[in-house]
């Protein structure tokens, strides 16, 4: 291993035992609430709350709507740890630090994870306020987590994304949205660095490519989620049009206010799957 791969490596350590000793055995799953969509947790119940600053090696976000704070959420017999915010490529951050915080719960033991984001939809019936789960992605970013970064306890050094999105995950978050009549859209995601929004020529070619949404986050998480054998669900909030679609200019305080009003539905959607993980 090298340096660097020894130094993350330790600095994975001490969060662990940090969280084990803050909060003892790990839950099964945890979820990831993206930009403006931390209103989704506001109806769970939290029975212990930890700032991101007070865990070791976790990075603080530094944008609106992402608070920066870890919950250990219970609802009857299900609980999980909910991230409110997640740091960005954009901010200055190196995708190992973006993904640290899932990797830490990883490492700590949790097995499935549920990912938010919001992002702005590419596809004509993808409107604000859609849910869209994501059955696919394209790493537009032009960097990778695994990149020159090796830790051998982790998982293999490359790792098959076949099934990145396990179709049986897909499947449960449909029987739970209809449990819920809430309507699920199905897409694929491309991540791209940001922060600037796209140019209409970008979208048209994105389009071309096969994407149906593009936002700024998540697939980095896949990634390293998927090199260490976990069970990821992606979840879209289409917080806008995308850059040529939409009538308008585009900007955050609409991704945060659409996300906003979306959260409703998400949270509830959330509890019904984590309660079948």
């Amino acid at each position: 291993m090298t340096p660097k791969g020894a130094r993350y490596s330790q600095q994975l350590t001490k969060a662990v035992s940090f969280l084990q000793n803050e909060i003892g055995s790990p839950p099964p799953a945890a979820v990831v609430l993206g930009s403006g969509l931390s209103g989704a947790g506001e109806s769970w119940t939290s029975i212990k709350s930890i700032p991101y600053e007070a865990i070791p090696g976790f990075p603080k976000p530094g944008i609106r709507g992402h608070p920066g704070q870890l919950s250990i959420i219970r609802n009857g017999n299900t609980c999980f740890i909910a991230l409110a915010g997640r740091c960005h490529y954009y901010e200055g951050f190196s995708l190992p630090e973006v993904v640290f915080p899932v990797r830490v719960l990883a490492f700590w033991g949790v097995t499935s994870f549920i990912l938010t984001n919001a992002a702005g939809g590419i596809r004509p019936n993808l409107t604000p306020g859609s849910l869209m789960l994501v059955s696919d992605h394209i790493n537009f970013m032009g960097d990778n987590p695994l990149r020159a970064l090796h830790v051998p306890n982790l998982g293999e050094r490359f790792p098959d994304l076949t099934q990145a999105y396990p179709p049986s995950l897909r499947t449960l978050a449909y029987e739970c949205a209809e449990r819920l009549n809430l309507k699920l859209e199905e897409g694929v995601y491309v991540a791209v660095t940001g922060p600037q929004y796209e140019t209409p020529a970008e979208i048209r070619m994105f389009g071309k490519l096969g994407a149906d949404a593009v936002g700024m986050s998540t697939v980095p998480e896949v990634i390293a989620l998927a090199q260490m054998g976990c069970k990821v669900l992606a979840i879209s909030v289409i917080t806008n049009l995308a850059a040529g679609i939409s009538p308008g200019p585009l900007s955050h305080q609409e991704v945060l206010d659409t996300g906003s009003n979306a959260a409703e539905s998400l949270g509830r959607l959330i509890l019904e799957i984590a309660g079948k993980l």
